[in-house]
């Protein structure tokens, strides 16, 4: 037997664990909880039939999710070491590299007030940068436990389903036979199976071709474009978009453990499909090369993943690039049978593998059991009605009881669509949706609140992506900030203001590719910060350098406390004060580094300290005192 991936601690509380695992087999599960040696909770194969759900996703491929309600709270704050056995058989026989040195098992930590927490989003295989990943399980190796992050939060990314590597994509289409995935219809006119799909290796650096376009008629792009086709899937990189069930579980199980790759490497080494260009190999042998870094890294990666509490929240790419950005772009997308199948594919593998884990009571039996029969058999009638309900799926935001509450917005299902014109960008999330969270903060004395996008941007950029909105061309720059739509601007707006909200608000966000940290105060507050926006992004992915500074330099140029083009933003009375990285030289206010941000958090809710943990091995302090403030 094989684990392919996991265990991944999800949500973790006093009374309640949740576990996550793919393995090659069917599997009995017992779990022992120690601490001290001493047995808190034993739980035998024949008592944990309502707590394990079993997922088979092919002959060799199945998904394990543990929920397990406990009678008697367990202890917290020092470390519960736990013997998870599967068919019998414990971590020494499917993860020989689990545990960290001098200790005999994997263990957690359950934390219910946040002193630290790590957070980030981004993590592209591909990406020339080191995985910022590795840095948590440096951290977990190298601090006493009691001193460890009590959750990591990935807000966003955590796949890039609209921009794989072709050498990922070939071990994904090496990976599928292995695990006996079974073959899924697909309704395109140039593919007709799954099955052929991975076998077609003309359509590596192609597969855009595949990808449905559709027929615009809008008069000002067209006399200033010039152009008439669109496609569905605007990424440049889209040349290798994942399509298929089988390809998007694979993905899943191969960036978070070596498993995988080692049944392929054992077999092949670094291969490569034939027919590639000499331009084509050549890019190929590039990425390959940082696939093998990527790689090495992984069984630290499972380590740490073992060990800390994750939560988990899509952006974007774990989707496809521009997803529900605009009405027109929806209103194109989920009418074609064919980009609603892929989106749809990237949003089941979603369930499965990330937002289940973070409230198992969010998804019913029922539905878990409809899952099940499309795995049985996907690409039948049963799966694009499947891909429908979960487009009118409404529960993947959720919250963790903890202190300060964790609330995790979905800032992609349920937008504010433009009033003005369907080609406008949509509000982050719609009137009820504030609504209900504006109602669940209510009373809060502090709050961790999770938008993938950052609340507070960088205006330059912003104004740039509404130029292009615009020109009609809000897709070409991802113009899905939250201040692009009047309506969810104002009314996040009024939410902060209003007086029964939280006292202290941090905002983690990703999505940019770079890091900052903004200490927002509102205009006659007299009692200090009110919010803070703290953005980590990504863990391995980068800006642009070049490119960055000269966006950082001319922000401060043109936005500058004493400037007019500040009144003529959307940000009314808010006193915005951007902390500068320790290392910047020339007042930079942007962090172009990979990694991941390590928060520490005051007894009142407020940051004591930010420190971007660079995949590099660079630790950088954001300075936490005042700078040049700007009134918005």
């Amino acid at each position: 037997m094989q684990v392919l991936a996991g265990p991944l601690l999800r949500r973790m509380t006093t009374d309640r664990l949740t576990f996550w695992l793919m393995t090659t087999e069917p599997v009995t599960v017992d779990l022992i909880l120690t601490q001290n040696k001493t047995a808190l909770f034993v739980l035998k194969d024949s008592q944990i039939t309502e707590c394990h759900t079993q997922l088979k996703a092919g002959e060799k491929l199945f998904i394990q999710l543990l929920d397990i309600k406990l009678e008697t709270p367990l202890p917290i704050n020092n470390p519960i070491h736990y013997d998870l056995r599967l068919n019998g058989l414990d971590w020494t026989k499917w993860a020989e590299d689990l545990v960290y040195p001098e200790q005999s098992l994997p263990f957690f930590i359950l934390q219910p007030s946040i002193n630290k927490m790590l957070h980030g989003s981004c993590r592209k295989p591909h990406h020339s940068s080191k995985d910022g990943l590795l840095r948590v399980d440096e951290l977990l190796q190298n601090t006493d436990p009691k001193d460890w992050p009590s959750i990591l939060m990935m807000s966003g990314d955590q796949i890039y389903a609209d921009d794989v590597a072709a050498p990922m994509l070939w071990a994904i289409h090496q990976l599928i036979p292995h695990l006996g995935m079974y073959d899924e219809k697909l309704p395109c006119i140039e593919i007709e199976s799954a099955q052929q799909l991975h076998r077609e290796s003309s359509y590596y650096y192609a597969r855009e071709t595949l990808l449905p376009e559709n027929k615009v008629n809008r008069s000002m792009i067209d006399q200033i474009f010039g152009g008439v086709r669109k496609p569905v899937f605007t990424t440049d990189t889209a040349q290798n978009h994942l399509i298929s069930l089988a390809e998007i579980l694979s993905m899943y199980a191969l960036v978070w453990s070596p498993k995988g790759w080692d049944l392929l490497l054992g077999d092949n080494g670094w291969s490569q499909p034939s027919g590639l260009s000499d331009e084509q190999k050549k890019d190929f042998s590039k990425q390959t090369l940082i696939l093998q870094d990527f790689v090495k890294g992984l069984s630290k990666v499972r380590r740490a993943l073992a060990h800390l509490p994750v939560a988990m929240i899509f952006d974007d790419h774990d989707i496809t690039d521009d997803w529900n950005l605009t009405a027109a772009w929806e209103q194109t997308a989920y009418n074609h049978p064919f980009s609603a199948r892929i989106i749809g594919n990237a949003l089941l593998g979603y369930l499965i593998c990330q937002g289940w884990g973070n409230a198992p009571e969010h998804f019913s039996n029922e539905l878990i059991n409809e899952i099940q029969k499309v795995l049985n058999h996907p690409g039948r009638v049963e799966h694009d009605e499947l891909i429908q309900e979960l487009f009118r799926f409404s529960k993947w935001n959720y919250t963790w009881q903890i202190t300060p509450p964790l609330v995790v917005l979905d800032t992609r299902t349920q937008r504010w669509r433009s009033e003005k014109s369907l080609e406008n960008p949509s509000g982050l999330m719609d009137w009820e949706a504030l609504t209900d969270l504006q109602q669940q903060l209510k009373g809060l004395d502090a709050v961790v609140l999770v938008s993938p996008a950052p609340i507070f941007g960088v205006k330059l950029i912003e104004s740039i992506q509404r130029v292009f909105t615009w020109l009609g061309k809000p897709l070409m720059v991802d113009a899905e900030n939250w201040m692009a739509h009047p309506g969810s601007a104002y009314a996040l707006m009024n939410m902060f203001k209003h007086n029964q909200t939280p006292k202290n608000f941090v905002i983690l966000s990703g999505d940019v590719h770079y890091s900052f940290v903004y200490d927002i105060q509102q205009r006659g507050n007299k009692q200090g910060s009110d919010l803070w926006q703290i953005t980590s992004s990504g863990i391995k992915n980068e800006f642009p350098g070049k490119l960055l500074d000269i966006f950082d330099r001319l922000n401060r140029w043109l936005y500058s406390p004493r400037s007019p083009l500040n009144w003529f933003t959307r940000r009314r009375s808010m006193k915005v004060i951007p902390h500068k990285p320790e290392t910047a030289a020339h007042g930079e206010r942007l962090l172009n580094g990979a990694g991941i941000s390590l928060v520490t958090l005051n007894d009142d809710g407020s940051p004591s300290a930010v420190v971007q943990m660079c995949s590099d091995g660079r630790d950088i302090h954001f300075k936490l005192s005042e700078q040049d403030a700007t009134w918005e």
